[in-house]
């Protein structure tokens, strides 16, 4: 399968970015850009880095009802001061003259349970699953709470050993204390497993050595000695792929199916991509791809403590310890399970966001105090600088 356009989808996508300026359009006045002929088994990564930039930005401020589960709602009618979000939305648009900033290709608003803001740029298109790089981290943490909620975990077995769960690592080969980390402490980066950059690469050269659960008993059995306490707080992808390993373990039908059917599936998301790793298993430190509405649904989902519409998908504790300010990072930025705690001063005031962060820009901003979601999807150089800005720009018009 070609993992690019054909000429005459290419023209096609050339005369789909005419898309016209619609700001406040009555739903029916404008449709939000789409990618025709989008085969989901493609390459998703490299289709979008050619996608042609929109000749003009889609913003509405009254998104149209697309039968995908959102309800959808008004900007300024239903909360919201439309003028305040409607500049920051042209002042998106415009060139920043620095390719490492401010290459937004969405943002969208769900305000009280309604999405209320849709606006897409650049590569942005309404039907393309963007590419997720760490924020998939997040969708695995509520993986493992929709795996709670239906019975096949326990809230205690959080803290539990995870080679509890996994029966085919053979705890006699591990280094000194790999048989305490506990699928808590790999959810929020503080395992102890310490792999050197030598040793990490002396392993991913084997990959067929690295199927199944031998890709974690590879990280317990090289990493340094786990020590008993005071685990430190880092960044790595053995963390993550252990949270995987244990749910492929304890669900039926493993990993894959169950994120399918039981947690996108249970939300209507359904136009989404998500890779597999060396295990086998689905990516769990980046690789997914969902559509900007998607990752509003689950930021939905999460700002009302695990419930999608009307069916709680993941435990009110779960959510709550999920998003909780378990280990500090920096400033007052803070980790709960593969999500981020952060408090933004704004206007004189503190509001407390929990985020979804992926390199590149991709991001789920909740801020409960406002029940206020707000996605943006972008193809920046690093994390971009949507953390400083987009709180001072978007919570005031909320707030007044």
């Amino acid at each position: 399968m070609k993992n690019h356009f054909t000429p005459g989808v290419f023209a096609a996508l050339i005369g789909l970015s005419g898309a016209s300026l619609v700001c406040g359009a009555e739903p029916g006045n404008g449709l939000a850009p789409e990618v025709p002929g989008l085969n989901l088994a493609d390459n998703l990564y490299q289709l979008e880095a050619q996608l042609p930039d929109l000749r003009e930005p889609y913003i509405s401020a009254a998104p149209v009802d697309n039968g995908d589960g959102m309800r959808v709602g008004r900007l300024g009618e239903d909360g919201g001061d439309r003028a305040v979000i409607e500049e920051y939305a042209r002042a998106i648009a415009e060139a920043s003259g620095d390719e490492r900033v401010n290459n937004v290709d969405s943002m969208l608003i769900g305000y009280r349970g309604r999405l209320v803001f849709e606006s897409y740029y650049r590569r942005g298109r309404a039907n393309f699953p963007h590419y997720q790089m760490s924020i998939t981290k997040a969708y695995t943490a509520l993986a493992i709470g929709r795996a709670v909620e239906l019975g096949f975990l326990k809230m205690e077995d959080l803290d539990k050993p995870v080679v509890g769960f996994l029966k085919e690592v053979d705890v006699a080969k591990l280094v000194k204390g790999a048989e305490t980390i506990t699928l808590a402490q790999a959810l929020q980066m503080s395992s102890g497993i310490r792999l050197g950059e030598g040793m990490l690469r002396e392993l991913l050269r084997k990959p067929e050595a690295l199927r199944g659960q031998a890709e974690i008993a590879a990280y317990l059995q090289h990493s340094e000695a786990i020590p008993e306490a005071g685990r430190k707080f880092k960044y790595q992808e053995p963390d993550t792929a252990i949270a995987m390993q244990v749910l492929n373990a304890v669900v039926p039908g493993g990993a894959q199916e169950f994120i399918r059917k039981e947690l996108l599936g249970r939300m209507g998301i359904t136009q989404y991509r998500w890779e597999a790793a060396m295990s086998g298993l689905p990516k769990s430190a980046a690789g997914s791809s969902l559509l900007s509405r998607d990752m509003v649904k689950v930021g939905m989902m999460v700002l009302y403590k695990g419930r999608w519409l009307d069916e709680q998908l993941i435990p009110e504790a779960y959510i709550a310890r999920a998003t909780s300010p378990n280990v500090h990072v920096y400033g007052s930025a803070h980790y709960g399970f593969y999500w981020w705690v952060e408090d933004f001063d704004v206007g004189g005031r503190s509001y407390r966001s929990i985020e979804g962060r992926g390199a590149g820009g991709q991001f789920i901003f909740i801020f409960p105090a406002l029940e206020l979601v707000v996605v943006v999807t972008s193809h920046d150089k690093g994390m971009g600088d949507m953390l400083k800005t987009l709180p001072q720009r978007v919570i005031p018009a909320f707030t007044r």
